[in-house]
């Protein structure tokens, strides 16, 4: 079970290991007396759903340890999409060799990381990736690179810590690990 919300919207620090079903049964998907009636218990669950399929295209491929949250693992009533990583080999993913094994999996071949597949959305200021576009999940993969992300510091973050802070405020948060091949 997830603990509730901080006074400040998010899960507490830790990481909360799941099965997808145990996901869609929690406070991050169900709708809840003490929330606002504008919970989008319908859309949240659909989250959920299009994350299930790049989980068991994951899965396929051999990896296991997949992590998500941003907007969906806070107590906001109608998240923009899922965020996340996973745990792979650096060659598995330099060599583009996960890239095509994702691909032929999913039928809409959205697996890729490549800045210049990333389109605009309306009335996004950020171009989003193929996977965003079909399933509004964006998941990275991590062999131990920099993120991207830095901390309030200004030193680069790898996945496991960005993902474990808010953006904004530097606040610690809980994560999610999507456990096992269901």
């Amino acid at each position: 079970m997830l603990p509730e919300f901080t006074d400040q919207g998010l899960l507490p620090p830790g990481d909360y290991e799941m099965s997808l079903d145990e996901l869609r049964r929690s406070i991050l998907v169900k709708q809840s007396s003490i929330r606002a009636p504008t919970w989008d218990e319908h859309w949240r669950l659909q989250l959920v759903q299009n994350l299930s399929v790049l989980c068991h295209q994951l899965w396929r491929v051999g990896i296991d340890q997949i992590f998500v949250d941003g907007s969906f693992a806070e107590e906001k009533d109608h998240p923009n999409d899922i965020d996340g990583y996973f745990v792979c080999d650096a060659h598995q993913f330099i060599s583009g060799k996960l890239e095509r094994e994702l691909n032929l999996l999913d039928p809409h071949k959205i697996w890729t990381w490549d800045p210049a597949s990333r389109r605009p959305y309306r009335g996004y200021p950020k171009r989003q990736l193929p996977m965003w576009h079909q399933y509004r999940v964006e998941l990275y993969a991590h062999f131990g690179q920099p993120s991207g992300i830095e901390d309030e510091f200004g030193h680069p973050l790898e996945f496991p810590a960005a993902f474990r802070r808010t953006r904004f405020g530097n606040h610690p948060k809980g994560i999610l690990k999507i456990g096992g091949a269901k």
